[in-house]
Protein backbone atom coordinates (compact mmCIF):
# COMPACT_ATOMS: atom_id res chain seq x y z
CA UNK A 1 0.00 0.00 0.00
CA UNK A 2 0.87 3.94 -0.96
CA UNK A 3 0.05 6.41 1.98
CA UNK A 4 -2.35 8.65 0.77
CA UNK A 5 -0.70 12.12 1.49
CA UNK A 6 -2.43 14.41 3.74
CA UNK A 7 -0.66 17.41 3.40
CA UNK A 8 -0.46 18.87 -0.04
CA UNK A 9 0.49 22.50 -1.60
CA UNK A 10 -0.54 23.60 -4.79
CA UNK A 11 1.85 23.08 -7.66
CA UNK A 12 2.05 24.66 -11.33
CA UNK A 13 -0.26 23.36 -13.71
CA UNK A 14 0.62 20.77 -15.78
CA UNK A 15 0.89 20.51 -19.79
CA UNK A 16 -3.31 20.42 -20.26
CA UNK A 17 -3.22 23.69 -18.09
CA UNK A 18 -5.08 21.38 -14.81
CA UNK A 19 -3.72 22.40 -11.39
CA UNK A 20 -1.35 19.85 -9.85
CA UNK A 21 -0.48 19.23 -5.69
CA UNK A 22 2.22 17.46 -4.36
CA UNK A 23 3.34 17.44 -1.00
CA UNK A 24 5.91 20.65 0.15
CA UNK A 25 8.79 18.44 -0.15
CA UNK A 26 8.09 16.96 -3.24
CA UNK A 27 7.26 20.93 -4.88
CA UNK A 28 10.69 22.00 -3.28
CA UNK A 29 12.75 18.87 -5.16
CA UNK A 30 10.59 19.45 -8.05
CA UNK A 31 11.13 23.21 -8.57
CA UNK A 32 14.86 22.76 -8.09
CA UNK A 33 15.32 20.59 -10.26
CA UNK A 34 12.91 21.67 -12.98
CA UNK A 35 15.44 25.22 -12.63
CA UNK A 36 19.39 22.95 -12.31
CA UNK A 37 17.52 21.25 -15.62
CA UNK A 38 16.57 25.10 -17.31
CA UNK A 39 19.72 26.17 -16.50
CA UNK A 40 21.52 23.00 -19.11
CA UNK A 41 19.11 23.95 -21.45
CA UNK A 42 16.62 21.34 -20.87
CA UNK A 43 13.10 21.62 -20.86
CA UNK A 44 10.96 19.01 -18.23
CA UNK A 45 7.33 20.26 -17.24
CA UNK A 46 4.40 17.80 -15.39
CA UNK A 47 2.13 16.18 -16.60
CA UNK A 48 0.86 14.47 -13.35
CA UNK A 49 1.33 14.56 -10.04
CA UNK A 50 -0.75 13.41 -6.90
CA UNK A 51 -3.71 11.30 -7.07
CA UNK A 52 -6.32 9.87 -4.94
CA UNK A 53 -7.63 6.46 -4.94
CA UNK A 54 -10.76 7.77 -5.79
CA UNK A 55 -9.21 9.43 -8.85
CA UNK A 56 -7.15 6.35 -9.58
CA UNK A 57 -10.32 4.31 -9.57
CA UNK A 58 -12.33 6.68 -11.67
CA UNK A 59 -9.12 6.45 -14.35
CA UNK A 60 -9.78 2.16 -14.05
CA UNK A 61 -13.31 2.65 -14.11
CA UNK A 62 -13.04 4.55 -17.77
CA UNK A 63 -10.38 2.43 -19.04
CA UNK A 64 -13.00 -0.91 -18.37
CA UNK A 65 -15.77 1.28 -19.66
CA UNK A 66 -13.26 1.74 -22.96
CA UNK A 67 -13.11 -1.71 -23.49
CA UNK A 68 -9.48 -2.38 -22.03
CA UNK A 69 -9.07 -5.75 -19.71
CA UNK A 70 -7.95 -5.11 -16.19
CA UNK A 71 -4.78 -7.12 -17.01
CA UNK A 72 -4.07 -4.78 -19.80
CA UNK A 73 -5.10 -1.39 -17.23
CA UNK A 74 -2.89 -2.91 -14.86
CA UNK A 75 -0.07 -3.36 -16.79
CA UNK A 76 0.34 0.63 -16.96
CA UNK A 77 -2.27 2.00 -13.82
CA UNK A 78 -1.19 0.54 -10.07
CA UNK A 79 -4.32 -0.69 -8.68
CA UNK A 80 -6.03 2.25 -6.57
CA UNK A 81 -3.96 2.30 -2.80
CA UNK A 82 -0.83 1.30 -4.79
CA UNK A 83 0.05 4.03 -6.74
CA UNK A 84 2.85 6.26 -5.96
CA UNK A 85 0.84 9.35 -6.85
CA UNK A 86 -1.41 8.67 -3.83
CA UNK A 87 1.68 9.72 -2.11
CA UNK A 88 2.04 13.25 -3.81
CA UNK A 89 5.94 12.49 -4.39
CA UNK A 90 5.14 11.26 -7.56
CA UNK A 91 5.65 13.02 -11.04
CA UNK A 92 5.03 11.76 -14.90
CA UNK A 93 7.47 14.10 -16.85
CA UNK A 94 7.41 15.41 -20.72
CA UNK A 95 9.95 17.02 -22.31
CA UNK A 96 7.61 19.01 -24.64
CA UNK A 97 8.15 17.03 -27.56
CA UNK A 98 5.47 14.03 -29.01
CA UNK A 99 3.02 12.83 -27.14
CA UNK A 100 2.94 12.39 -23.42
CA UNK A 101 3.81 9.22 -20.92
CA UNK A 102 5.24 7.23 -23.86
CA UNK A 103 8.38 5.82 -24.17
CA UNK A 104 9.52 7.72 -26.84
CA UNK A 105 10.37 10.06 -24.02
CA UNK A 106 13.65 7.80 -23.39
CA UNK A 107 14.92 8.75 -26.08
CA UNK A 108 15.33 12.82 -25.75
CA UNK A 109 17.83 15.19 -23.61
CA UNK A 110 15.24 15.43 -20.84
CA UNK A 111 15.52 11.61 -20.14
CA UNK A 112 19.26 11.67 -19.95
CA UNK A 113 19.70 14.33 -17.86
CA UNK A 114 17.22 12.82 -15.70
CA UNK A 115 19.19 9.99 -15.14
CA UNK A 116 22.29 11.81 -14.96
CA UNK A 117 20.59 14.77 -12.16
CA UNK A 118 17.36 13.59 -10.68
CA UNK A 119 19.23 11.67 -7.55
CA UNK A 120 20.72 15.15 -6.88
CA UNK A 121 17.00 16.17 -5.74
CA UNK A 122 16.18 13.01 -4.35
CA UNK A 123 14.38 11.40 -7.52
CA UNK A 124 14.58 8.31 -9.25
CA UNK A 125 12.62 6.35 -11.93
CA UNK A 126 10.53 3.60 -9.96
CA UNK A 127 9.52 1.48 -13.42
CA UNK A 128 12.62 0.60 -15.65
CA UNK A 129 12.03 -1.80 -17.60
CA UNK A 130 11.82 -5.56 -16.56
CA UNK A 131 10.61 -4.01 -12.62
CA UNK A 132 9.85 -5.86 -10.13
CA UNK A 133 6.52 -5.14 -10.03
CA UNK A 134 5.56 -5.93 -13.45
CA UNK A 135 4.45 -2.45 -14.54
CA UNK A 136 5.19 -1.31 -18.09
CA UNK A 137 8.61 0.17 -18.16
CA UNK A 138 7.58 4.09 -17.57
CA UNK A 139 10.48 6.07 -18.36
CA UNK A 140 8.60 9.46 -17.50
CA UNK A 141 7.63 8.38 -14.26
CA UNK A 142 9.99 9.66 -11.21
CA UNK A 143 9.43 9.98 -7.63
CA UNK A 144 11.46 11.15 -4.49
Amino acid sequence: MQPEATELTPAENDIFDRPLLMTPGALNRWQRMKAAAATDGITIALVSAYRSIDYQCDLIREKLQAGKTIEEILRVNAIPGYSEHHTGRALDLHDGLGMPLTEAFAQGEAFQWLCDHAHQYDFSMTYPRDNAWGINYEPWHWCC
